[in-house]
């Protein structure tokens, strides 16, 4: 029998031995990384916040996400947020993230989820329609942008993949043959973030996510406007432009959060929990947004097209004589 002194004795009888005796090896603790002690330029990199936001985001969450437990390993608020926020600015797997931040697999997923949970306590403070502004200065600032009136919000769908579900999985499968949420958006002229939904697979199409939101009600004396399909030269090209250049700014912010925050690039977990991480990185893009926070380089997706909301038609031609016929 090999001696049952040794670390990993060879034969069961030894490791019977160990075991009995209480002979386990000796429990190795990594020492902690201190989140917030590194200059600007690493924590944006790697959090996509300054110091003073990390601060504010964690004054806002830290009665949802402090542990019961005061256990001396146990992770602090502050430990949790830094590393549920690497996790949404990075494109990584959990034990990635663990191993770099000296924490275990199992932790990483435990503090993501907290952080989740507690953020998406502020959807509704953080994202509001149609803004905190008042409506009045929410359409000066879209007509500043190419004359376009009485504009108050810019919509638009994206695709959020995810891992093939159990259930209805055909229905979550987009025309690039990958799984994925369709994800409704709509932004002020400021890129912040002012309704969202995020719960329908891929296959359901943008009128119908539409209809069927909480938004729409909202909206029975709105118009939503599309582009002409064949403009005629003139007032209905210079209109369409005019169009163009306007979305842009939904489109601008949907590359925005997906360049903030990677995770959205493809979230590795089940349809429920991905709606709950795509809402608290709505959250932390407004935050950022509001803060004045830096953006990393923006990659612009390729736009799905708009809903044809055909009941649209009269308000548009109006806009077109009236605005743009000069």
């Amino acid at each position: 029998m090999a001696c049952p002194f040794m670390d990993d004795p060879v034969d069961e009888e030894a490791a019977f031995i160990r075991r009995e005796l209480h002979l386990l090896r000796e429990r190795i603790l990594r020492p902690r990384v201190d989140f917030l002690s590194y200059p600007y330029a690493f924590l944006f990199e790697r959090y996509r916040f300054s110091l003073q936001s990390i601060r504010y985001i964690h004054n806002l969450i830290h009665p949802y996400v402090s542990n019961i437990s005061h256990r001396g390993r146990a992770l602090t608020s502050e430990q949790m947020l830094c590393v549920a926020l690497r996790f949404f600015a990075n494109v990584r797997f959990l034990y990635n993230i663990g191993d770099t931040e000296h924490i275990s697999k199992d932790t990483v997923c435990r503090a993501v989820r907290k952080v989740c949970l507690a953020l998406k306590r502020f959807l509704r403070i953080f994202v509001l329609f149609p803004g905190n502004k008042p409506v009045r200065a929410i359409k000066e600032e879209f007509n500043r942008i190419t004359g376009f009136p009485n504009v108050v919000g810019c919509i638009d769908g994206t695709h959020i993949p995810i891992i093939a579900p159990s259930e209805n999985e055909a229905d979550y499968v987009n025309r690039r043959s990958i799984h994925s949420i369709n994800v409704q958006i709509i932004c002020d002229a400021a890129h912040i973030i002012t309704n969202m939904e995020a719960k329908w697979p891929c296959s359901v199409h943008d009128s119908r996510m539409y209809r069927e939101s909480t938004l729409s009600n909202r909206l029975e004396r709105a118009t939503l406007i599309t582009p002409y399909p064949e403009p005629e030269p003139g007032p209905q090209q210079r209109f369409n432009m005019a169009h163009c250049r306007t979305r842009a700014r939904v489109e601008m912010t949907i590359g925005l959060l997906k360049a903030n925050f990677q995770c959205l690039h493809h979230l590795r977990v089940t349809h429920e929990r991905a709606c709950d991480i795509i809402a608290a990185c709505v959250v932390l893009h407004n935050i950022a947004t509001i803060r004045g926070e830096q953006h990393p380089a923006l990659q612009m997706e390729d736009p799905i097209n708009p809903a044809d909301f055909q009941d649209g038609r009269v308000v548009r031609d109006m806009i077109c004589r009236n605005v743009f016929s000069g």
